[in-house]
């Protein structure tokens, strides 16, 4: 399997990498007050996972600077998705509330849609 897997994720990362979308063009006080909404965020991710990419593509298109936590780059990400986050799947944003709570987001089509959210809330 990982003789498959291996060259797809090769190439879904040359074709992100050839066709990425631009990031807006924003006053400084917006991207600022965007900046500040998303400090508390964090995408856990594959780099050559295909729902991954969707996410930082999106993330790319509107602009926004969230963390990205490699879970097979670090173990400590990895048992941090499992042990708070319930399960080891990827994407998964981890969302801080100003309460001190944490929700964990899973499915990237969700994930796109609070991202989007976000910068229309900004």
């Amino acid at each position: 399997m990982k003789a498959i897997r291996w060259p797809i994720g090769q190439l879904i990362l040359l074709l992100n990498l050839t066709f990425s979308p631009r990031s807006p063009k924003r006053a400084a006080d917006e991207q600022a007050k965007i900046d500040d909404k998303t400090r508390t965020l964090s995408l856990y991710q594959l780099p050559s996972c295909p729902f991954c990419v969707k996410v930082r593509r999106t993330m790319k298109r509107e602009g926004l600077k969230i963390e990205l936590r490699n879970i097979n780059g670090n173990n400590d990400y990895s048992a941090e998705l499992v042990r708070e986050g319930g399960k080891r799947k990827v994407p998964c944003l981890r969302i801080e509330k100003e309460d001190g709570q944490v929700q964990w987001l899973y499915e990237s089509s969700d994930v796109v849609s609070h991202l989007q959210a976000l910068t229309k809330a900004a």
